[in-house]
Order: structure tokens, then C-alpha cells, then sequence
């Protein structure tokens, strides 16, 4: 899908990026103009058929905006994979994407890399940084495993939104 322009994207789609919302220029796949371009996918993504390829419109945001396709991943910045709005995303790395990501759902304690070590009887900190996990230290007291959590995640450049519910 790379070959596709941005002149040629703004011939098909128009895209606001107040809303994040792509609508059709022309009618096309059943869609009239000036409808609603594109569906959710089954991973919570909007995508698209352009040329009977399937289009993330993350992506196609960028070119529409810049004429240039994201050079690896889209980030969006707040987590909700349908919010399109040109102010919620950015191009990103894989390791930037994953220092934005939000807290797991076998989560625990709370707090992204903190957790209780029943064998030492304190809470345990740590950070994985460039795949390797880095251990924080023990601690008897809850908000100084997070300090130490926070503390490394803010050296170690992660989005302020890492961890998030």
C-alpha cells in the first residue's frame, strides 16, 4: 500500500483531524459521499479498503497529514485504538510503542513493574529495558517500590501514559 499518494488519498477520503474521522469523497464499496470511511477490526482498529487493500486509517492519517507514511509504528498517545484525531497520534519505534502501553490485566498491585514477593515479604520493583528485565530492589513499604518504578521509567524516557488502567 506504500505506492499510494497523498494526492491520491485526498482524491478519495477527507480526513479531520479534530475528530480523527476519515469520510468519502467519492462513492465507493456501498459507502455514499461524505459518509463514514472505514469499520473497527476485530483488534479495535479502524481500517479501510483502498485499491482492495485493507488500510489502517492511523496510518493513512499520517500520510493525509505529512505525504509521508509513518516510518514505523503509530502510536496512540491516549491508548484507545480508534482515536484518530491527529493530536492523539505520533510515529514511533516498536520501543517507544511499548513504553506507552497500558497496565496488563493480570496486574496485581496496581502499578506497572511493582508486585509482592511472597518470599521475601516486601514488594519487588523492576523495569524491562531493551528486552532485559532490571531489577529496582525490595521494598518494605508499597510507595517506595512505586518511587523507584517511576523514577526509572522517567530515566529510561517511558510516556508519562505507561501503565495506565
Amino acid at each position: 500500500m506504500k505506492d499510494l499518494t497523498q494526492d491520491q488519498l485526498k482524491e478519495l477520503l477527507h480526513y479531520n483531524p479534530d475528530t480523527g474521522i476519515f469520510t468519502n469523497l467519492t462513492s465507493r464499496g456501498g459507502v455514499k459521499v461524505g459518509g463514514v470511511a472505514g469499520c473497527l477490526n476485530n483488534r479495535g482498529y479502524i481500517d479501510l479498503q483502498i485499491q482492495k487493500k485493507t488500510c489502517l486509517t492511523h496510518r493513512l492519517a499520517f500520510l493525509y497529514m505529512t505525504g509521508e507514511w509513518p516510518a514505523d509504528q503509530v502510536d496512540h498517545i491516549n491508548g484507545v485504538k480508534d482515536d484518530n484525531r491527529w493530536g492523539n497520534l505520533r510515529d514511533v519505534t516498536n520501543q517507544e510503542n511499548g513504553r506507552n502501553q497500558k497496565r496488563r490485566n493480570d496486574n496485581t498491585s496496581g502499578v506497572t513493574g511493582v508486585c509482592w514477593y511472597k518470599q521475601t515479604g516486601k514488594w519487588v520493583a523492576q523495569i524491562k529495558i531493551k528486552n532485559k528485565k532490571k531489577f529496582l530492589g525490595y521494598f518494605a513499604d508499597f510507595n517506595e517500590a512505586v518511587s523507584a518504578r517511576k523514577e526509572a521509567e522517567l530515566e529510561h524516557g517511558f510516556h508519562t501514559n505507561h501503565g495506565r488502567g
